[in-house]
């Protein structure tokens, strides 16, 4: 972008769109148009050098100073952040921000050239007045000179804080003399700075101001006109200028076609018709300048019309197509490309939509579905075939089994082409229309069943009747005559149960049963499914030792009545150790391994009647016994 020798400062005010002094008529082509440049960086270049006497920051200005950016955000905190540049479609484009001096005073001053005298010309700026709070408001003089003598000025009014939308179009329109000279502008501060007087300033422009002027194509006010390529058409563009600016006007027509504008030879009325043969794809535009005769040539002093448009545009190639097929019930998605307008039918069916969708499709909605694609009133079409496929039937030989754990099942489907089973842990082939299920809990099973585009879904459960968890309990030891609880314990699915043999329970259907054998035994506890599944058997067993009683007195005289210790019950344990001292701790009498009764003899002599001590142990499952023995002759 470039910065013109001419920079207008306008500030901008909080409210709505307001102009002064604006020009009223038609504007030429701008002599200054300065949007301040853009680019990749934050903040842009400085102004050249004579355009300000404000210093540049590449940051936030104090007072005094300006900076060229993109943004108010990230600079002073007292502005409104979000505040943006104004140049239209211009994500990067740059603005000038202002910190006023805390002195009123001319800030800006610029010259300007290769203006016509007696000829009337608008300056105009947008600005906003950036303060996010209450504090001093911008006002600007705007003072235009000819040779040092004023032909022109505007004072703005105080510009109150608004909203980061609120840019404000101020414009000043004035008429050069006869004895043209020098042109300049002045920019004069009318409010001190310091806390306030902040503004952005943005797209100043500078340009010829003339007649009023209205225009027609065939008689239309609209002035933009579409064409198709390949027709052919008549345009008839009409001007009508108002008389109350130029003395001796004059009028040139002028077109372009993408290479800028250029004067068409011979064309000097307000009417000029174009004529379109077999029209080419392009945007053709044409306008009328205007200005007083001898200055019809100069581009800095005459106006022109808005431009005349005839957009001929290239038929679209226009594009149809579906998502199918598509299977009863299912949504029919068409799709179209190509333009940028839309119509659709079909089968009882109308639409405007780029990509209508049709729900719970039926039999009837099947067969040629046409858009008409267009661009700019030009149009072609495209069909899309859809086809409406039915839901396959799907058959299975159960919906619900049960089996035993460790077995196995058949699955059968039918009515498809395809099919799909879940889960697939547990069966032969998950993707045969018959598989052999092994579950090993219960577990229901989903079959896809595809027919091609379509497909349906079935479930078919099956319950597993888990092995039943058999516990008799842990093996018991105990002595003849005492009683045991049986703790048994069993986890399935339906089972009954019963412990064999009977012997010695209290009651063998029971699940802990009260025993007192009198021998070694072992019983079974036995589970049976009552759905048939296999019986489970779980064995605990009773060792029974005889009762131990230990005589405490004997007489070993020799009458062969009561002459030896004896322990009957000890023959039963294969390895009881037995010992006898007396009442010293002498160790008298002692028997490891088959027990043997003691005769109350050491060494082979007769020990002498008395008070004696013994110890037996038995096995592990008994405590050590103790005791007294008296001997008696």
């Amino acid at each position: 972008m470039r910065y013109p020798k001419l920079f207008l400062i306008l500030l901008f005010i909080f409210s709505n769109y307001k102009i002064f002094a604006q020009c009223s008529g038609a504007l030429g082509d701008p002599i200054v148009n300065v949007d301040f440049g853009s680019g990749a960086n934050t903040f842009g270049p400085p102004l050249t050098s004579g355009i300000t006497n404000y210093n540049y920051i590449a940051g936030s200005p104090n007072d005094g100073a300006y900076t060229i950016a993109k943004t108010i955000s990230g600079l002073n905190p007292g502005w409104i952040q979000n505040i943006v540049n104004h140049t239209p479609n211009d994500a990067n484009g740059y603005m000038m921000v202002v910190n006023a001096s805390n002195s009123p005073g001319i800030f800006y001053q610029s010259t300007v050239s290769g203006l016509c005298p007696g000829t009337t010309y608008e300056f105009a700026a947008w600005i906003i007045n950036i303060l996010r709070n209450t504090g001093i408001k911008p006002k600007v003089k705007f003072t235009i000179e000819n040779n040092g003598s004023v032909i022109g000025s505007l004072v703005t009014p105080e510009i109150p804080e608004g909203s980061s939308t609120n840019w404000i179009r101020y414009s000043l329109t004035f008429t050069t003399p006869t004895n043209l000279g020098v042109i300049t502008l002045k920019m004069t501060n009318e409010n001190p700075g310091g806390t306030g007087n902040d503004l952005a300033l943005d797209d100043i422009t500078f340009r010829a101001c003339g007649p009023v002027i209205t225009q027609t194509v065939n008689n239309s006010e609209n002035i933009n006109a579409n064409l198709c390529e390949g027709q052919s058409a008549n345009y008839l563009f009409k001007a009508t200028v108002s008389s109350d600016v130029y003395n001796n006007p004059k009028y040139q027509w002028q077109a372009n076609t993408g290479n800028g504008w250029n004067d068409i030879i011979g064309q000097e009325n307000k009417e000029y018709t174009a004529s379109f043969v077999n029209a080419q794809a392009g945007v053709y535009q044409y306008r009328l300048i205007t200005a007083e005769a001898e200055n019809i040539g100069i581009a800095t002093c005459r106006v022109a019309t808005s431009p005349f448009s005839i957009n001929v545009t290239a038929f679209p190639i226009a594009n149809a197509e579906n998502f199918g097929p598509v299977c009863i019930g299912q949504t029919i998605r068409l799709n179209a490309s190509g333009g940028t307008s839309y119509s659709w039918t079909g089968p009882n069916f109308l639409s405007t939509e780029k990509s209508p969708t049709i729900i719970n499709a039926t039999k009837e909605m099947a067969g040629d579905y046409t858009v008409t694609v267009s661009i700019n009133g030009c149009s072609t079409t495209a069909t899309t075939t859809v086809s409406i496929l039915d839901q396959p039937i799907v058959a299975t030989n159960i919906t619900e089994a049960t089996i035993c754990e460790g077995s196995s099942i058949a699955l059968s489907a039918s009515g498809g082409a395809s099919y799909q089973w879940t889960p697939a842990a547990g069966l032969s082939d998950p993707n045969a229309p018959n598989t052999i299920a092994s579950p090993t809990e219960t577990t229901k099973y989903s079959v896809k069943v595809s027919n091609g585009a379509c497909s349906e879904t079935t479930q078919i459960t099956i319950n597993v009747n888990k092995k039943a968890i058999v516990e008799a309990g842990a093996d018991q030891k105990i002595i003849s005559g005492q009683a045991i609880n049986f703790n048994g314990k069993i986890t399935g699915n339906d089972f009954t149960y019963y412990w064999t043999p009977s012997d010695y329970l209290d009651d063998p259907l029971k699940l802990n049963p009260i025993a007192k054998p009198t021998e070694d035994i072992t019983y079974t506890l036995h589970a049976i499914s009552n759905l048939g599944c296999a019986t489970i058997t779980d064995d605990i067993f009773i060792k029974v030792y005889p009762q131990i009683v230990i005589p405490n007195t004997f007489s070993p005289n020799g009458d062969s009545v009561n002459d030896t210790w004896n322990i009957p019950t000890a023959v039963a344990f294969p390895n009881p150790i037995v010992k006898i001292v007396n009442r010293n701790g002498q160790l008298v009498y002692q028997s490891t391994g088959a027990y043997k009764p003691w005769d109350g003899k050491l060494n082979g002599k007769d020990l002498p009647p008395a008070v004696y001590y013994y110890t037996i142990y038995f096995n592990e499952d008994f405590e050590t016994y103790s005791g007294w023995i008296n001997l008696i002759r």
